[in-house]
Order: structure tokens, then C-alpha cells, then sequence
């Protein structure tokens, strides 16, 4: 961090701390939520948002007691922010070659449960060439030979950020592009990013760390994209995969610690149908439009708003909607038609609640988009370990809720290719040879 500060590479305002007092007045100057970062972790284990001092420093007494040998890092944390991944191979500090992906969630995720599209899709140019220049930059200066893996926050808010800024949905920061970490490893994102580009990066970083020839710059990936460079008539989803159902008592909500065991990947024309056939690969039942299928609805406060668009989605699709009660309300009261159920802790004699609806099976999709200004804390952990266990499909995060309901509207509408895996295999057999993007004998 303190390298990136030299070279003017961008990065949320940070500190190492050695005591409670000092993270204290760190956040206070920052403003919260922070992030809190124990100094050596693997997979986020022990790093949290915290949005008080009251958490703040129960965290700080749960990571670890504070002290020189083990500092704590405390940095900045930016709402709203999307996330951005660079997967590269780098010789003597110059790219040698190197691959954009960005998670559908907004940042706050693990990158290892994070759903990512290949290559970036709502990202404008212009915050593309800012991250693909900070690469180079990093590179260069930690004089990287070998795979690495740079991610971005792009975008978003802090807590310092003056509501007298925006105007007209135009605000100082929404152009931003920060470093997060950079780690000098091949990252778990380099086989799906081998399998979109049509390139085996970790044979790549094998010839740079051996010092044998590599491939020709043309059939490689750049960092600044030439004419020709796949991807170029398709988009590459990785989907998740968890394990919550094996894991008694697990919470099935995603945050800054990894949760996954597993992912997959998979190909379509945009990124709605990638993303459609990525969720029907992890094994999940999508619920059958029209068909008098349920969906459980249940929303935080301050997610309503966001989430009414996909609501009245799935709706307009023919699917029956249930909700608990402020979030029923709130979709009633603006023509979303949706019947109302108990939470679970308000249970009452002949009534039946949400985790009573998840059990008999007459449920099958539940959205739990929880928020931490969320009052009912054990009830949404009720609803989303009830669907888990029960292997009722469950989405908890706001983005992909969004992008869910938008790929079944336009599945409906016929509009997405080979959405059953019978087709799979027979769209490659009908593929003409002028759009493959790969030859017979490729890495493929």
C-alpha cells in the first residue's frame, strides 16, 4: 500500500494500526463502515465490515489482540463500488499478457464467491483504461515476473463524500478506480479466464518462470486490447458454488470472508444467457414462469426500492409472490401483487410463516436481500438457512436478484440460446467455423 501511495496509484485511505485507540481514531476521521483486515489471512478469514465503533472494536478483540508483532490494517470502505479483476502474466515488470472481469456484485463480496463476467460489461472506457494504466503501473513497480492478480473498486461512495455533490446522479467519485490488493500468484480466476480467452496463462507464467520462449504477442491477450482479441462474440460467466446445506448452522450469506467450494463456468451470446446457464450448472431449479410456482420475497429497508424492479419482473412473468409483511406492503402498495406471510419468530396459532412455507415445499426460489440496518437479524438468518437446508434455490444479493429476473424475462421471450443442457453440444456441432474463436486443435 504504501508503495502504490508512492507511485500515485489510487487506493481507499488506509492505516496499520497496534492498538484499539488508534483504529478508533482512524475510523472516526474516515467516517464508517471500515474494513478490517488482520496483516496475513487467506481467503478473507477474519476480515470485516464494521459500521460502529461498538463493532469495531469487538472485531478487533475476536481477529486478534492488537500489537506490533500482528498489526491490524483498517481501511476505507466504498458503498456502491463495482469490482474489477485483472489476471495477468508479467516478465522483468511488463505485462506479458493479461484479462478484465467484473463481478456482477457490487464490492463487499469475496472475490471467490463473487459471480464475474468476462470481459467487463457495464464499465465505461473510460474506467477501463484508468485500471488497465494502474496495472501497469503495479507491475512496473513491483517488478512482477510471473502470474498476478490486480482487483478494483470502480466507483462508489465513502462515507466523506458530501450529498451536496451529486447532481442529477453526477458525483466526484463515480469515475474513481482504486487498488484493492495485488497478489502475486496465479489467482482462482485463471482457469476460467484460460477457457475465455483461448489461452493457458498458467502455461505462460510457467515459461516466464523458466525462462523458455513465449508464445508471439499476437496470440496472446494484452492488456490493452488489440483488434481481433477474443472475447469478441460471446461472454463468459463463473457462477458459485456453496456448500451451506453440509454445514450445520453455516449463515448463506456472502460478505468479505470466502464461502464457496466450488464454481463453474459457462459461454453465451450476452451476458444474460452466460449467466443464466452458469446458475443452471451449479445445479440450481430455476421455478417454472407461469407454471404456479412461489417466489419468497424479503427485503431490507433500504434494498426495497432496488429490488421492486426485478419484483414486478417476476411477476409480469407469471410468478406467484409472498413476502414478509413490510416487504408485501411495500410491493402491494405499488401494483406488484403479493401475498403476505409471518417471519418466522412471529409465529401465531393457524398462521403460517415463512420457514413453514420453505419446509412443506412451497416455496421454490427465495430472495433474502439482508442489509446491516436490518432489524430482524434472526429471522433473515432463519429464511435463508431454512431455504438452504430445505435445497430451495436462494438469492441474497441485490445485483444478482437484478440480473436474475432480467435473463428469465428474456428467456421467456426467447431470446436466450440453449438454455437446457441438451443444446449445449449442439450449438458447438451448428457453430459456423468463421465465429469459433478457438481452432480444432487449440486450447479449448
Amino acid at each position: 500500500s504504501a508503495l502504490m501511495d508512492a507511485a500515485g496509484v489510487d487506493q481507499p485511505k488506509w492505516a496499520e494500526l497496534e492498538s484499539h485507540e488508534s483504529a478508533v481514531k482512524f475510523a472516526d476521521e474516515v467516517g464508517y463502515p471500515v474494513l478490517v483486515r488482520p496483516s496475513f489471512v487467506l481467503s478473507g478469514a477474519a476480515m470485516k465490515v464494521c459500521r460502529d465503533e461498538q463493532s469495531l472494536r469487538a472485531h478487533l478483540d475476536v481477529a486478534k489482540e492488537i500489537s506490533r508483532d500482528f498489526p491490524v490494517v483498517v481501511s476505507q470502505f466504498v458503498r456502491g463500488a463495482r469490482e474489477l479483476e485483472m489476471d495477468g502474466v508479467a516478465k522483468n515488470g511488463e505485462v506479458v499478457c493479461c484479462q478484465a472481469h467484473e463481478h456482477v456484485e457490487d464490492a463487499g463480496v469475496h472475490s471467490g464467491d463473487a459471480t464475474l463476467l468476462l470481459p467487463p460489461q457495464t464499465l465505461s472506457d473510460y474506467q477501463l483504461d484508468k485500471a488497465r494504466k494502474a496495472t501497469a503501473e503495479v507491475v512496473k513497480q513491483l517488478d512482477i515476473s510471473g502470474p498476478f492478480n490486480v482487483q478494483f473498486l470502480v466507483g462508489g461512495r465513502t462515507a466523506e463524500a458530501a450529498a451536496h455533490e451529486e447532481i442529477d446522479g453526477s458525483f466526484a467519485s463515480m469515475n474513481d478506480v482504486r487498488v484493492i490488493e495485488c497478489n502475486l500468484r496465479a489467482s482462482r480466476s485463471v482457469p476460467f479466464v484460460s477457457k475465455a480467452t483461448g489461452v493457458d496463462f498458467a502455461d505462460v507464467a510457467t515459461r516466464v518462470l523458466a525462462g523458455l520462449p513465449l508464445p508471439d504477442a499476437s496470440k496472446l491477450p494484452q492488456l490493452f486490447p488489440v483488434e481481433g482479441q477474443a472475447p469478441q462474440n460471446f461472454v463468459a460467466v463463473k457462477a458459485p458454488m456453496f456448500s451451506f446445506a453440509r454445514l450445520r448452522g453455516a449463515d448463506p450469506a456472502l460478505g468479505v470472508e470466502m464461502s464457496s467450494t466450488g464454481e463453474v463456468a459457462c459461454f453465451g451470446k450476452d451476458a444474460h444467457e452466460a449467466f443464466l446457464k452458469a446458475l443452471l450448472s451449479t445445479t440450481m431449479k430455476v421455478p417454472t414462469a407461469g407454471a404456479g410456482d412461489t417466489v419468497l420475497l424479503s427485503f431490507a429497508g433500504p434494498l426495497m426500492h432496488r429490488a421492486l424492479g426485478p419484483a414486478f419482473q417476476l411477476h409480469d412473468l407469471g410468478y406467484d409472490l409472498v413476502g414478509t409483511e413490510k416487504t408485501a406492503a411495500y410491493l402491494s402498495a405499488r401494483g406488484v401483487p403479493c401475498a403476505s406471510v409471518k417471519f418466522p419468530t412471529d409465529d401465531g396459532e393457524g398462521d403460517d410463516t415463512a420457514t413453514t412455507l420453505l419446509r412443506e415445499k412451497r416455496i421454490n426460489l427465495a430472495v433474502n436481500l439482508h442489509a446491516p440496518e436490518s432489524k430482524r437479524l434472526e429471522d433473515n438468518f432463519q429464511i435463508r438457512r431454512t431455504a438452504s437446508d430445505f435445497n430451495i434455490p436462494l438469492v441474497t444479493n441485490a445485483q444478482v436478484f437484478e440480473m436474475l429476473a432480467a435473463a428469465l424475462t428474456r428467456h421467456k421471450k426467447g431470446e436466450i440460446l440453449a438454455a437446457n443442457p441438451s443444446d449445449l453440444f449442439s450449438y458447438y456441432e451448428r457453430e459456423p467455423s468463421t465465429d469459433a474463436w478457438t481452432g480444432a486443435t487449440e486450447y479449448h
